[in-house]
């Protein structure tokens, strides 16, 4: 690309210890030259070899000086963008930044737009869309596992899988062509089972790619965990417990809680964007049964569910019913106030569990262990919280979520456009079963192959790539 040079401020809008002025383009080193004269009032970047950094002041235009900076200079192809690339190092006051970049612009640059840097490495072919989105995903990164998978992503994790992908469906395209061309050389004898196994294959991989999205995502953003359980049965003393602080109101009556209260905490590299409910019970109060609605939507939108159960009262209906509306969830059951006389055994558990979700009790056709787990604990005490957030961890790591060398999907962009390629591939194995002509298959291939360049912009519109760029912050 051969376009306009751009500056913009690269670090935070706030007084710090360092600030950094980008400018990138076919002018960034004589702008940056014209600005900047070394500490011997010599004015000689262009003269500079690339990738180093040098020591010096920035100027106004009668010679004034501006500020003390190091200067870097990375010329094209090695750089960011790769177009001749200079970053000024200044002191990080709001004011100092500010009278710089104006410096700049006024030298011949104009100011970049929002991931406009990066916008230029993806249209210079320096990196892929999906490595990109990555480039923002580890600037907003809450957690480690968000943090390990955008890297990833941006060394190429996601490139590598669907570029493959794309290339075995593509020569697929090439062969089912050639050999409509050129029937007299090229076979398609037997063709239709191979390509139909081929197919099954890739559908696996997609599949594959398919199931990772929602735990990704999950895991990228953060698991909504709303913590349930009866009035009185220790809720709010666990959220203060996993602050360390005194959050929520905690007195010995119950149904305190009226409504939601929402905190977010990190272990082992996730986080968990936790709400407090209201104790789910029948009641006439009026403000306790709205508290009690709330605690049911916010069951409806949870990922993981922590329910509480005071183990020093048996089990009634309202437990049962309970268990009805988090029978699909994620779930860790608390058998708190272990430090009382226990009336709720691990048994229990497991016989009221089959009532909520079977007609028959005695069958024991759904276990609840299938589901999630149960620990004793003490809220109060603090006992069995060690064993607790452990097994959180180990939920999340070692059991449906591992999170190992796996290619995730976190971006709900890549995720439709994969489904869309899945749901092509479907429909070429409906028409081989059909029987149907050849040059059907290529149509639907064809599809999918497109759908699969989305994710890695082989084939995006300006209009898409203008909206996820629009979404990076200035200087990037």
């Amino acid at each position: 690309m051969k376009i306009d040079t751009i500056a913009a401020i690269s670090t935070a809008m706030t007084d710090s210890g360092i600030g950094i002025i980008r400018i990138s383009g076919d002018d960034a080193i004589s702008i940056a030259h014209s600005v900047f004269v070394n500490k011997k009032n010599k004015k000689c970047l262009d003269s500079y070899p690339s990738h180093t950094i040098h020591y010096g002041f920035i100027i106004e235009e009668d010679g004034t000086v501006v500020d003390e900076v190091m200067v870097s200079v990375m010329k094209s192809p090695n750089s960011y963008t790769t177009e001749d690339t200079v970053e000024i190092n200044c002191h990080g006051g709001i004011f100092m930044m500010q009278k710089i970049m104006e410096i700049v612009l006024h030298a011949g640059a104009r100011a970049a737009l929002p991931g406009e840097f990066t916008k230029r490495a993806f249209l210079n072919g320096r990196i892929d869309l999906s490595k990109a989105e990555a480039v923002m995903d580890i600037i907003n990164a809450k957690n480690e596992f968000a943090l390990k998978t955008s890297i990833k992503q941006l060394k190429g994790s996601v490139y590598e899988i669907v570029n493959k992908l794309r290339e075995e469906i593509l020569y697929e395209i090439a062969f089912i062509e050639s050999a409509l061309d050129d029937p007299e050389h090229i076979s398609l004898d037997g063709y239709p089972q191979k390509l139909y196994d081929k197919n099954e294959e890739i559908l696996k991989r997609l599949e594959k790619l398919l199931a990772s999205a929602d735990d990704g995502k999950m895991l990228k953003e953060g698991i909504q965990t709303v913590i349930v359980g009866k009035p009185n049965a220790g809720k709010s003393s666990l959220l203060n417990v996993m602050l360390g602080e005194e959050k929520a109101i905690v007195t010995e009556i119950a149904g305190t809680t009226r409504d939601i209260l929402e905190e977010t905490i990190t272990l082992g590299g996730f986080s968990l964007h936790i709400t407090d409910t209201a104790g789910i019970r029948n009641t006439e109060d009026i403000v306790e049964k709205i508290g009690v609605e709330k605690a049911k939507q916010a069951i409806v939108d949870a990922d993981f569910i922590i329910y509480i159960v005071d183990s020093s009262i048996p089990l009634d209906d309202d437990d049962i019913n309970i268990m009805k509306m988090i029978k699909d969830k994620k779930i860790m059951i608390l058998l708190n106030k272990s430090d009382l006389e226990n009336y709720v055994t691990e048994e229990d558990i497991e016989h009221f569990w089959c009532s909520a979700i079977s007609s028959n009790p005695d069958t024991g056709s759904v276990s609840f262990s299938q589901n999630g787990r149960v620990i004793r604990t003490s809220i109060k005490e603090k006992e069995g919280i060690d064993v607790f957030i452990d097994t959180i961890k180990e939920m999340f790591f070692y059991g449906e979520l591992t999170y190992n060398d796996e290619v995730y999907i976190t971006n709900m962009r890549h995720k439709e456009a994969i489904r869309e390629s899945y749901e092509s591939i479907l429909q070429v194995q409906e028409s081989i079963r059909n029987h149907m002509p050849e040059d059907f298959y290529t149509i639907d291939l064809l599809s999918a192959c497109a759908a699969l360049g989305r994710v890695i912009g082989k084939e995006v519109g300006e209009d898409l790539v203008n909206e996820i760029f629009l979404k990076f912050c200035m200087g990037k």
